[in-house]
């Protein structure tokens, strides 16, 4: 209960991630590894349950092993007691014979969760952005304003704003019209270079969902998106309302740093990964007082060491999982998983190595993400002819090699 009010959250993981391919091959979109310990469903998780959610659905669907895998050794738990946990439910097919057809359907095909806990507020939010946030704040904001609906929102550059949903708000920041990725969105008042875009969580009145959500079902036309479909369609009968994400406080952090990613790219998912190398990065991981959980090993500390001719290892500015030894080799500007091995002499620089990955001697890695169980051969170069890095592996528009997951591993 938060403000007298019984919630639940529905947490959308079914996501397939085809801009992240190969990342996504062999994995949902939620599961993809990111900043050397965490994968992307830990962030909204973690926001949650520090914002004292303690019951939450996670959907589920595409490739969902490796995910459903990470949730029962960091997540996944009941606590009768209380009425605590964290479920995942996999599509089953219990309105049709269908798979969930978009996010609203995944919603739709599980409402009898919905219908048997009788929450007051439903939150329906995303599983693959990087970002830090108390939901409390949002939860008070949509009481405070009497709204059916709430939706987060943050304001980006528009030359960037074709590829999100876009909120129209007047003054008092209700929404009058929801844009769903159109190539000329409407900016903000006063602010021409700027849109207001949609982070994809949703507080919703338990009765408004269900019944928007029973309405999308019986219409044909409709692809059963919130997006697309359900937000665009209720803005002029519902009271839906924008929530300034910008004005979010984590405890424990004095600033509002209105950092939120969408890993969607390749290039983004390199970008957000290569902030947390800054001394100070926008996103703080360091913060007791809110922790991003994840999945706990037992590795052993990582370590920088000399070689066994005394040449010393090397890291700069990098991130370094558990397990991972540098052995008279050279990481900068990296982020390193769990279990890497880098040998003497070798070269790491601006590269992300996911984890269970061995470099071996002398080889040089520059702007490169190795997947799982790869091993660099001796003297190998990868990230310096783009030619040859296109003829083995796949390269993105960006620049950046993609050594895609053994697919034993």
């Amino acid at each position: 209960m938060l403000g007298g009010q019984k919630i639940l959250a529905m947490v959308l993981a079914g996501g397939k991630g085809k801009r992240l391919h190969p990342l996504t091959a062999h994995r949902a979109k939620p599961a993809v590894p990111f900043g050397s310990i965490y994968r992307l469903i830990d962030f909204v998780l973690s926001n949650l349950v520090n914002s004292g959610i303690h019951q939450i659905y996670i959907l589920t669907q595409y490739k969902s092993h490796s995910l459903l895998r990470h949730l029962q050794q960091g997540w996944v738990g009941t606590h009768p007691l209380n009425g605590f946990f964290i479920m995942p439910v996999p599509a089953e097919m219990r309105t049709g014979e269908t798979w969930y057809l978009g996010t609203a359907d995944a919603v739709f095909q599980n409402a009898y969760l919905i219908r048997r806990l009788k929450p007051d507020l439903v939150l329906i939010f995303g599983a693959d952005h990087v970002y830090l946030m108390d939901v409390r704040q949002m939860i008070e904001y949509h009481l405070e304003k009497g709204a059916e609906v709430t939706i987060a929102t943050i304001p980006m550059p528009l030359s960037q704003c074709h590829q999100f949903g876009i909120t129209v708000v007047d003054k008092e920041w209700r929404v009058r019209r929801f844009e769903e990725k159109v190539s000329s969105p409407t900016p903000i008042p006063h602010r021409p270079d700027q849109a207001l875009v949609s982070m994809g969580n949703y507080i919703f009145d338990t009765a408004v969902l269900l019944e928007e959500l029973t309405q999308d079902a019986e219409d044909g036309k409709s692809s059963h998106d919130f997006g697309r479909d359900i937000l665009p369609r209720i803005c002029e009968k519902r009271k839906v309302y924008a929530y300034d994400f910008r004005t979010n406080l984590i405890p424990g952090d004095e600033r509002s740093s209105g950092y939120w990613r969408d890993v969607g790219t390749i290039e983004s998912y390199y970008r957000t990964n290569m902030d947390l190398k800054d001394p100070l990065p926008q996103l703080n991981l360091y913060n007791n007082h809110w922790p991003v959980k994840s999945a706990k090993y037992h590795d052993p500390p990582a370590k920088v060491v000399v070689d066994n001719w005394g040449k010393m290892g090397y890291v700069e500015n990098s991130l370094l999982g558990g397990g991972s030894i540098v052995s008279g080799g050279y990481v900068r500007d990296s982020i390193i998983g769990r279990n890497v091995f880098v040998s003497s002499g070798a070269w790491v620089e601006e590269s992300i190595l996911l984890g269970n990955v061995v470099v071996e001697e002398g080889a040089r890695i520059y702007r490169t993400i190795i997947d799982h169980g790869n091993t660099i051969g001796r003297g190998e170069k990868i990230g310096y002819d783009r030619e040859r890095d296109a003829s083995r592996y796949h390269v993105d528009d960006s620049g950046v090699v993609v050594i895609p997951r053994d697919p034993f591993y």
